[in-house]
């Protein structure tokens, strides 16, 4: 399915379901492409960050989709196991074109991290650190923490559009900071108090932007998708049970294809064995983001499988939050470490290559079968009034675990120890104060002044602060 790119072309278009909604699919298509190539390449930051590019380049410059259908989606996403900016990146490369841009969106969105993570993994277990590199990622990482406050102020501003929604939002940042309050619970709590605020104060719980000449991102017309499906509903995007369950059978086939060669052919003890039945499962149970599942995932690849040494977990997510992409791609990093210390008869850093790549395949295929399989029943549901409350209560409280992971960042980002103290039924993160770090503090403020005051464009910010980062470790050996 494509978009019309013009006023005049929404004309000229026709009105069958099943017709393109304009002419010139490969002219748009290859325009989708290189837009998605982009967006892949800007997605740094973490979830927050990658909403934030997407939000930017598809609502507000594109002008592809509009924000009540974005933040629909999102909260659709929000509600998955799996990667949400990942999934959202398929959902609307779905509604463009079906599922081969669904495909073609999800794949570009983890293809650059893929490359680098790849890259830094090879260095780390050919050299053990990764010196002038490091440097540069230090730079970079700092200025990321910018990049996410700038997000949470994008999210805030487009979600919280009354005292209630705020209300939710500081009651999600208070259970999750304080008091360690599961992300599910915190989601269900949200969504019974949007469904049951509907009903009660039903201008609370506004979605925040309609369908009308005017949307929330100032756009004096309506979006293109939107306005192509206000003209008539794709096939695609309408329910179908055979659709579904032709969809479920080819999508499960396609996630579980590595096991089925793997497990009768080297047994389920191999370490290429293990490493996709762990990503498989973790694909499943991964509600609440990737730092929700952090924790989880350096506990089993430390101490139970002994893949990693103490502490390199830490390397790996200093690898995966400063290179694009989902910041769970970070089991690349533990599936490579894994596959080099086991490799069996095989090359060390091909084996090394093998096991991230598979450890990527088993993480995020699934999130391609999700957004298929519910993407055209939650579109049916977009009208929906007292859905579209639970919704909108619920991305409200995810602003709020959003700054929770802003505010976690930037404690790791600037101090070097971080201490978990409990006390009456709180748990608090205190920084040793001593620990601070004073370069990362001052590239951090600068790119915040650089984003926030003038207004510069992320890319500016980031060269500028690796250029930093090289320059510190040539200048006093800092990394």
């Amino acid at each position: 399915m494509d978009v019309p790119t013009s006023a005049s072309q929404h004309n000229n278009s026709t009105t069958s379901e099943d017709a393109p909604l304009m002419a010139g699919d490969r002219v748009l298509f290859r325009e989708v492409f290189w837009t998605w190539a982009r967006v892949a390449a800007l997605s740094f930051g973490g979830p927050a960050g990658q909403i934030a590019v997407m939000h930017r380049i598809l609502v507000e410059e594109k002008h592809w989709i509009g924000e009540t259908r974005f933040l629909h989606a999102l909260n659709y996403c929000m509600l998955l196991p799996g990667p949400e900016a990942h999934q959202l990146a398929v959902y609307i490369g779905w509604l463009l074109h079906r599922i081969r841009s669904g495909i073609l969106a999800g794949t570009l969105f983890v293809l650059p991290g893929l490359v680098a993570l790849g890259t830094l993994s090879w260095l780390y277990a050919a050299f053990g650190q990764v010196g002038i590199v490091s440097a540069l990622f230090f730079g970079l990482k700092a200025a990321v923490l910018a990049i996410v406050l700038e997000a949470v102020q994008r999210i805030a501003k487009r979600a919280l559009k009354s005292p209630a929604l705020i209300a939710v939002a500081a009651l999600a940042f208070i259970g999750i900071f304080f008091l360690a309050i599961p992300f599910p619970i915190i989601i269900a709590a949200a969504a019974t108090i949007g469904f049951v605020g509907q009903r009660l104060r039903p201008d609370w719980f506004k979605t925040g932007a309609g369908h009308g000449a005017k949307d929330a991102s100032g756009n004096a017309q309506p979006a293109l998708i939107d306005a192509a499906f206000a003209r008539s509903i794709p096939v695609h995007v309408k329910p179908s049970l055979g659709r579904l369950i032709k969809i479920a059978i080819v999508g499960t086939l396609v996630w579980f294809a590595p096991l089925a060669i793997l497990l009768p052919t080297v047994g389920p003890h191999n370490v290429f064995s293990a490493i996709a039945l762990f990503n498989s499962k973790m694909a499943v149970v991964t509600f609440g983001g990737a730092y929700a599942v952090l924790a989880y995932v350096a506990q089993q690849a430390v101490e139970y499988y002994h893949w990693l040494k103490p502490g390199e977990m830490l390397v790996g997510l200093g690898f995966a939050e400063t290179t694009p992409g989902p910041l769970i791609s970070v089991v690349q990093f533990v599936g490579f470490m894994a596959a080099f210390r086991h490799p069996g008869a095989l090359n060390p850093m091909l084996a090394g290559t093998l096991g991230g790549v598979l450890a990527m395949w088993s993480t995020f295929v699934p999130s391609f079968l999700w957004i298929f399989l519910g993407g055209p029943y939650v579109e049916a549901l977009i009208g929906n009034k007292s859905l579209n409350a639970a919704l909108s209560a619920i991305t409200a409280a995810v602003v709020g675990v959003v700054l929770n992971l802003a505010v976690w960042f930037a404690l790791h980002t600037l101090f070097g120890r971080v201490d978990e103290a409990h006390a009456f039924g709180l748990s608090l993160n205190i920084p040793d104060l001593n620990t601070i770090d004073w370069l990362a503090l001052a590239i951090s403020l600068g790119a915040m002044v650089a984003i926030f005051r003038f207004k510069a464009g992320m890319i500016q910010v980031l060269a500028a602060s690796c250029l930093i980062g090289v320059i510190s470790y040539l200048a006093i050996g800092r990394t």
